[in-house]
């Protein structure tokens, strides 16, 4: 008699996609749905209670908060910035093909590209003027709608986040990698909103767009993963 285990991880794997597909689906319709109410000017009251609730009633210059939370807020950021992404990217890809995860790196390298243009064409189809009800505290040039920071940290982050739960065996370092993921992705999309330079529904845009790229760079590596195009376990020697 055949051994179920196979049987059943196929199972699981079968499962598991069809969420992601799921997810995916209902990440491209939350911004489908976001950008006509954009489009429409019906977020637009809102976006600025928001922004006006993060300020200083009598100096809307001063963010909310202690000190040391403005500072942080400006450190957080970064971390969505498209120079820390890149190095990033490039540490990340470095690894990977030292450790002879060849297909890995690719996968990677071509989800963050495919992240940074997808902020750039849409932040050119929408062309959506950044905040104006609040002083922006941390310089920015290009449109507001999707967030790029927040796009692109949803796109790396989780990518890597899932990439690194795809070879741990322990259900919690599952768990870690991805909650770790998530965590940077959400901290520095309300970075944005926080220092004024973004509305929250560009964030809010940003995440939906980011994790749907990221979603259909999973089932890419899950598909060539079971063909055996892209490594699961730490090759020796």
């Amino acid at each position: 008699m055949r051994p179920l285990t196979p049987w059943i991880q196929a199972a699981k794997n079968e499962v598991a996609a069809l969420l992601i597909v799921f997810l995916l689906g209902g990440s491209l319709f939350a911004f489908a749905t976001l950008a006509e109410e954009v489009h429409e000017g019906e977020t637009l009251s809102f976006d600025r209670k928001v922004l006006l609730a993060l300020r200083d009633p009598s100096d809307l210059s001063n963010p909310i908060g202690p000190r040391w939370l403005h500072i942080a807020m400006a450190d957080l950021t970064n971390l969505g910035a498209t120079a820390v992404l890149t190095v990033i990217v490039a540490i990340v890809c470095g690894f990977l093909f030292l450790s002879r995860r060849h297909h890995a790196a690719v996968l990677v390298l071509a989800a963050s590209i495919g992240g940074g243009l997808l902020s750039l064409l849409l932040k050119s189809l929408f062309d959506r003027p950044r905040p104006d009800v609040v002083v922006h505290l941390v310089g920015v040039s290009s449109a507001s709608f999707p967030s790029g920071h927040a796009l692109s940290s949803a796109t790396l982050y989780l990518t890597l986040g899932v990439l690194l739960a795809r070879v741990q065996t322990q259900r919690r370092l599952k768990i870690y990698t991805m909650s770790i993921g998530a965590t940077l992705t959400i901290l520095i999309g309300l970075s944005r909103v926080y220092l004024g330079v973004h509305y929250p529904t560009d964030v809010l845009a940003g995440w939906c767009i980011g994790a749907a790229w990221a979603m259909l760079c999973w089932l890419i590596t899950g598909w060539l993963q079971r063909r055996g195009a892209v490594e699961g376990t730490a090759p020796r020697g």
